[in-house]
C-alpha cells in the first residue's frame, strides 16, 4: 500500500466509534476515487462489533485513494481513505491502479486509474499533474509488461487481468463462491464482468455432471449431482461484527454469572384489554401501543419495589454496585444478529415517554442505525420470545446486568376465572437472574411482582 507523503494529502483514519473498540468492517464506500467532499458528508459506512455506524470526513477535498475494498476489516487506527486538501488542479483525475511511484508517466497512466473506482479501491496517487482524457493505450505498457510478461502490443489488457472491473456486489458474490474474478471473461459494457459471468464461471462444475448421458437410462441419476447449494454441501459464514460480539458476549455471561431461571405463567386478559384502550387514547396518538409497552412499565414497577435486584457486581473490587436507575435493554433482533439497545433512565418516564421511546429503539435498530452509545451502560433486559411463537425460555445475562425477563406468546387457552373455566389470553414469563446478586427470595418477588401487575394492570397506579 502506498504512502502518500504530498502535503497537500490528508489520511483519515479509522477511528473508535465505541468504547474500546479495536477493529471495524467497511461495509459500504459512498464515494469513489475523484470525488469532491465536503467537511462532515459521510463517505462510507462500517460495522463495529456493536452497530453500524456512518463516517463523516472532518475536511474538504478530493478523494485521492480508497485503502480498503467493502467487506475488510481494518484496526481502528489505521488510514482508510486519503483525501487531497490543496483544491489544486488535480481534483478530477482518479489515480492509476497498478502504479505506485512514477510521477513521469502518470499524465498517461492514470486514465486507467478508473478501472479500481468500480471496485472501490484507489491505490497510491502519482502526481498532481493534469492528465489528458485519451483512451488507456498509451505509456502503460512499462508497468503490466513487467507484471505479466506480455509484449506492448497489449497493454491494455493487462490492468483488466490485474483489476477486474466488478461492481462491489458482484465482487462480494465472486468472493462468496470462490471465483477468482481474474478469470472471468467478462460480457458487460466495457469489460465489465457481471453476476451472471460469476455464475457462468462456477458453471462448469455442473455439466461435467454429464446429465444428459445418463438421462436416457435413469433421470434421477444426475439431480443428486446437480442439486446443491452452488454444488457445496456446506457454506462457510465468516464470525465478525455482531454476531462476533454476541457470542463473545454470550460465553462470557454464562460461565462467569451463576444463572437461575424461574418461571410463572399468568392470565394477562386485562392487560390485553388495557392495551386495547390506550390505542384509543388521545395521549398516545402516533404512538405504539402493544403488551411489550405494559410488560417494561410493570417491570420498571417490580424494580422500583425490590430495588435490590438492579446492580451490577464488580468483581475487581469484589463490591456490589447498586444502580439508581434503570436502564432498560430491549433485546431486537436484526439482519446483522442480535443487539440489546436500552432505554436510558426508564425508571423516570411517563407512559406515553415509554412508548415513544420504545418505538424509536425499534425502528432505529430495524434500520441498522443503533449507536454503540444505545448499547452501553444496560441494567436490566426484556427479550420477547412471544413474537416468534415460543412459549417461554431460559435467557441469558446481557454481560454486566443482573436480570433479564423473556416474555412468551400470549395465546387464548382454558383457565380458571371466577369459579369456572374460560378461555383467557395466557403468557408465561422467565426471569434469569445472577445468582451472585440476587437470591431465590429476591429474584421471585420480581416475578411475582411482574406476573400481579400484568394480571391486574391497575396495580400500576397503586404500586406506582
Amino acid at each position: 500500500m502506498t504512502t502518500m507523503t504530498e502535503a497537500s494529502v490528508r489520511e483519515f483514519k479509522m477511528p473508535d466509534v465505541g468504547e474500546g473498540l479495536t477493529e471495524a468492517e467497511i461495509l459500504k464506500w459512498y464515494v469513489q476515487v475523484g470525488d469532491t467532499v465536503t467537511d462532515g458528508q459521510v463517505v462510507c459506512e462500517v460495522e463495529t462489533a456493536k452497530a453500524a455506524v456512518e463516517l463523516p470526513i472532518p475536511y474538504d477535498g478530493v478523494v485521492r485513494e480508497l485503502r480498503f475494498a467493502e467487506g475488510t476489516t481494518v484496526d481502528v487506527g489505521t488510514a482508510i481513505i486519503a483525501v487531497d486538501v490543496s483544491g489544486g488542479a488535480a481534483p478530477e483525475p482518479a489515480p492509476a491502479a497498478p502504479a505506485e511511484s512514477a510521477p513521469a508517466p502518470a499524465e498517461e497512466a492514470e486514465p486507467q486509474g478508473r478501472t479500481p473506482v468500480l471496485v472501490g479501491y484507489g491505490v497510491a496517487a502519482s502526481s498532481t499533474k493534469r492528465r489528458p482524457r485519451k483512451g488507456p493505450e498509451v505509456a502503460v505498457a512499462a508497468v503490466p509488461a513487467g507484471l505479466n510478461g506480455h509484449g506492448p502490443a497489449a497493454p491494455a489488457a493487462a490492468p483488466v487481468k490485474e483489476r477486474p472491473l466488478a461492481k462491489p456486489p458482484v465482487r462480494k458474490l465472486a468472493k462468496d463462491l470462490g471465483v477468482d474474478l481474474a478469470q472471468v471473461v467478462p460480457s458487460g459494457p466495457d469489460g465489465i464482468i457481471t453476476r451472471e459471468d460469476v455464475h457462468a464461471a462456477v458453471a462448469p462444475a455442473e455439466p461435467v455432471v454429464e446429465a444428459p448421458v445418463p438421462a436416457p437410462a435413469a433421470v434421477p441419476a444426475p439431480a443428486p449431482a446437480v442439486a446443491g447449494y452452488d454444488s457445496a454441501r456446506e457454506t462457510r459464514i465468516p464470525v465478525k461484527g455482531v454476531r462476533k460480539a454476541t457470542a463473545q458476549a454470550m460465553i462470557g455471561s454464562a460461565f462467569t454469572a451463576p444463572h437461575v431461571t424461574e418461571f410463572v405463567t399468568v392470565d394477562v386478559t386485562r392487560t390485553m384489554k388495557l392495551v386495547e384502550e390506550l390505542k384509543q387514547d388521545k395521549e398516545f396518538q402516533g404512538l405504539r401501543v402493544n403488551p411489550l409497552l405494559l410488560i417494561a412499565k410493570a417491570l420498571l414497577v417490580a424494580i422500583k419495589r425490590n430495588p435490590e435486584v438492579n446492580a451490577s457486581w464488580d468483581e475487581a473490587a469484589q463490591e456490589i454496585v447498586l444502580k439508581h436507575y434503570v436502564n432498560l435493554g430491549i433485546a431486537a433482533a436484526t439482519p446483522r444478529g442480535l443487539i440489546v439497545p436500552n432505554i436510558k433512565d426508564a425508571q423516570d418516564k411517563t407512559l406515553p415517554q415509554l412508548s415513544a421511546a420504545l418505538g424509536e429503539l425499534v425502528s432505529t435498530a430495524r434500520e441498522g442505525k443503533t449507536s454503540p452509545a444505545a448499547m452501553q451502560g444496560g441494567t436490566v433486559t426484556i427479550t420477547n420470545v412471544g413474537v416468534f411463537g415460543v412459549d417461554t425460555g431460559t435467557p441469558i445475562l446481557n454481560p454486566g446486568e443482573s436480570a433479564i425477563l423473556a416474555v412468551g406468546a400470549i395465546k387464548l387457552q382454558p383457565w380458571v376465572h371466577k369459579g369456572k373455566v374460560k378461555p383467557r389470553q395466557v403468557t408465561t414469563l422467565a426471569l434469569s437472574f445472577d445468582h451472585r446478586l440476587v437470591d431465590g427470595e429476591l429474584g421471585s418477588k420480581v416475578l411475582a411482582d411482574v406476573a400481579a401487575i400484568l394480571e391486574q394492570p391497575k396495580r400500576l397506579i397503586s404500586w406506582a
